[in-house]
């Protein structure tokens, strides 16, 4: 099925950011004005916690659309900026998100061009009746199971506990002392 560029629909993101205040507050924000958001806190890691399960939640309600045009494209091919692409191929639903960084959670609707130019990304999704894309990410293209979210997800109290992750162990065996 050839779709014309006329029939193409404006691809959708979502931002939430995380910001910090001088009073050693945080609050959370989001790009869709209807989210309602907590007050500012002092406690960030529950507010980071929030802000990730957030975007999670625009994620399991998002269904990527098989005419959505690249957003990417739209916003001048900013989250790629060191190489151009020319829009092409399946509409994904992304995630992209420095976890060095940690502040910013965005969301958006992009070609499979754009995709592999762009790094921290998740693909969490793909356009009904796309054919399947070379996988670049083999773990983190399974795609979530859409799970219906009470309106309004808007308490850091019903974001999921943090599962502590161990270090791997560094070297070979330890030298008693």
């Amino acid at each position: 099925m050839t779709m014309l560029p006329a029939s193409r629909v404006a691809g959708r993101t979502w931002t939430v950011r995380l910001t910090g205040h001088a009073d050693h507050t945080v609050s959370v924000t989001c790009s869709t004005g209807a989210c309602r958001m907590p007050p500012r806190s002092k406690d960030t890691v529950a507010m980071r916690r929030f802000a990730a399960e957030h975007i999670r939640a625009h994620a399991r309600l998002a269904t990527v659309r098989p005419n959505a045009a690249c957003a990417c494209r739209a916003a001048d091919c900013s989250y790629h900026e060191d190489s151009r692409a020319s829009c092409t191929g399946t509409p994904l639903l992304v995630l992209i998100h420095n976890p060095a960084v940690g502040q910013v959670w965005t969301l958006a609707e992009i070609c499979q061009a754009c995709a592999r130019l762009i790094h921290h990304i998740t693909v969490l999704g793909r356009a009904q009746g796309a054919a399947p894309a070379p996988r670049t990410q083999p773990a983190a293209e399974t795609a979530p199971a859409r799970v219906a979210v009470a309106g309004g997800f808007s308490s850091p109290e019903a974001a999921p506990e943090a599962v502590p992750r161990r270090r791997p162990q560094r070297g070979g065996p330890r030298r008693a002392r």
